[in-house]
C-alpha cells in the first residue's frame, strides 16, 4: 500500500510539472506559431524592415525576432494589429515607469503616448529615441528652446543634456521631473564650500536654500543666471534688508511677516491699498505679498511668482476652469491678464474691479453702443428685479458660459424672453 501511494505521488508531481511546462510554452508562444512565424516570416512581406534592422538600436522583441511581442498575427481590436491599446501596450513590459503617487510625471507617459519620444522598432539614437535627447525635448517645449537660444548666460547642462537634471518619465519624490530635489541637485556640480561661492552669496548658507528662487536653472540674460526681473535688494546684495544676519541661528528668517516687511520700501503702495474698502485677502494673511510675488527674482514682470493666469488660478481655479469650458473665450482671461479688469491689491469697487461701473469697464474694450442698442445704465430698471439696473452683466457672464458670447441661455431668444415675457412661446 505504501509503495502504491508513493507511486501516485510521483505520478501527480510529474503531471503537474508537465502541465506547467506546457503552460510555459503556451505563454511564450500564445498563438502556437511554427518556428520563424513569430518574426522572420513577417519580414518576407515587410521588406522595408530590412533598413529598420540595420539601425544601431533595435527594440528587444524585434531583435529577438518576436513581432508577436507587440502585434497579433491574425486580427486585433487595435490599430496596426497591436495586441493591446497603444496607450497600454508598452506597459505590458515596461512596468513601474510611473511610480505610484509620483510627485511629477511626463504628460506623454501619463497619456501612454510613448511613440512621441521612442521609435517602437529601431533608432540610431540610444533608448530608441526618435531624435537626439535635447532636440527631442525642444520639439514640444519650443517656446522654451527659443528662450534658451536668446539667453546671454546659458547653463551648460541645458546645452548638453536635459537628462542631467530631469528624468524623462516620472519622478517619485520631486516636482518638475527632477532627478533629485533642489538644492541637492545643484550641489552635484556646484561646490558650496568654495570661498568665492560663499562670498557671492553674502556668506548665507544657500546650500540649504532653494537655488531656483533666485537663479533660472535654464539660463538667463542676467548675470549670475538670475531671473530677468530682479528685486532691487537682491541686485544690490542687500540681503540683510529683509533677512536675519547670515550668522544667526535662522539666517533666512525675515525681519517681519507678511506685508509689514514689504511696507518698509513700498510704503506708498501699501498705504494706498489699505485706504480702500475692499482688499484682496492674500495680502493680509501671514504670507502677504509672497502669495503672488517672488521675493528675490522672477521670469515674470512685477516679480510675479508665475504667469498671472497660473497665480490667480491657484486660488480661483473654478473661474479658470469655467473659462476653459466656455464656448466663447474672454480675451483678458485667456491671455492671463486678470488685472485688466481687477486690481490685484485693493479697490473701492465690488470684486475689486478697476472701475465702479461694469459698463465703463467693459466699454474700454467693447464699444457697446455699436454692439447693441439695448438700453443699459443706472436709469434702466431690470424687469426681473426692481432692485437692480440693467448693465452688461444682466445678459453676459464675464468669465464665460457654455453658450456663445457669454450669454446665460442657449439662444438669444431664450435670453430675451426672460424679461420680454409676452414673447414667450
Amino acid at each position: 500500500m505504501k509503495t502504491f501511494t508513493q507511486l501516485m505521488i510521483v505520478c501527480c508531481v510529474g503531471l503537474i510539472a508537465g502541465l506547467a511546462a506546457v503552460a510555459d510554452v503556451q505563454a511564450a508562444n500564445p498563438y502556437n506559431l511554427a518556428a520563424g512565424a513569430r518574426g522572420k516570416l513577417c519580414l518576407t512581406c515587410h521588406e522595408d524592415f530590412s533598413k529598420t534592422m540595420q539601425k544601431k538600436h533595435i527594440h528587444t522583441p524585434l531583435a529577438q525576432g518576436d513581432c508577436t511581442g507587440c502585434h497579433s498575427p491574425h486580427a486585433a481590436d487595435h490599430g496596426k494589429l497591436l495586441a493591446a491599446d497603444k496607450s497600454q501596450i508598452c506597459f505590458s513590459c515596461h512596468e513601474g515607469l510611473v511610480p505610484e503617487g509620483a510627485a511629477s510625471s511626463h504628460l506623454a507617459v501619463s497619456e501612454g503616448n510613448c511613440v512621441a519620444c521612442h521609435d517602437p522598432h529601431s533608432s540610431d539614437y540610444k533608448m530608441n529615441l526618435i531624435k537626439p535627447a535635447g532636440e527631442l525635448c525642444l520639439g514640444c517645449h519650443a517656446d522654451f528652446g527659443l528662450k534658451i537660444k536668446q539667453n546671454k548666460f546659458p547653463h551648460s547642462p541645458v546645452s548638453d543634456d536635459c537628462m542631467i537634471c530631469h528624468t524623462p518619465h516620472a519622478s517619485a519624490d520631486n516636482p518638475n521631473l527632477l532627478n533629485t530635489n533642489v538644492p541637492e541637485l545643484c550641489l552635484g556640480c556646484h561646490d558650496a564650500d568654495k570661498k568665492t561661492f560663499k562670498s557671492q552669496h553674502m556668506n548665507y548658507p544657500v546650500e540649504q536654500a532653494n537655488c531656483s528662487s533666485c537663479h533660472n536653472p535654464h539660463g538667463s540674460s542676467t548675470q549670475s543666471m538670475l531671473y530677468d526681473n530682479v528685486h532691487e535688494p537682491l541686485s544690490k546684495r542687500m540681503c540683510k534688508q529683509c533677512h536675519a544676519d547670515p550668522t544667526a541661528a535662522q539666517p533666512f528668517e525675515t525681519l517681519r511677516d507678511g506685508f509689514e516687511l514689504c511696507q518698509g520700501c513700498h510704503y506708498d503702495m501699501v498705504n494706498d491699498t489699505f485706504n480702500k474698502q475692499r482688499i484682496h485677502w492674500p495680502l493680509v494673511d501671514k504670507t502677504g505679498c509672497l502669495n503672488c510675488h517672488s521675493p528675490h527674482a522672477s521670469a515674470e514682470a512685477n516679480l510675479m511668482k508665475a504667469p498671472m493666469k497660473q497665480v490667480c488660478g491657484s486660488c480661483h481655479g473654478d473661474t479658470i476652469a469655467r473659462q476653459e469650458r466656455s464656448l466663447t473665450k474672454h480675451q483678458p482671461i485667456n491671455d492671463g491678464e486678470c488685472s485688466i479688469c481687477h486690481d490685484p491689491h485693493s479697490s473701492n469697487n465690488a470684486f475689486i474691479l478697476t472701475e465702479p461701473s461694469n459698463i465703463n469697464l467693459c466699454g474700454q474694450c467693447h464699444d457697446w453702443q455699436i454692439h447693441s442698442t439695448h438700453p443699459i445704465g443706472a436709469e434702466v430698471v431690470d424687469p426681473r428685479n426692481p432692485n437692480l439696473t440693467l448693465d452688461c452683466l444682466s445678459c453676459h457672464r464675464t468669465h464665460g458660459t457654455e453658450y456663445p458670447h457669454f450669454i446665460y441661455y442657449e439662444t438669444i431668444n431664450d435670453l430675451c424672453v426672460q424679461c420680454h415675457t409676452k414673447f414667450r412661446r
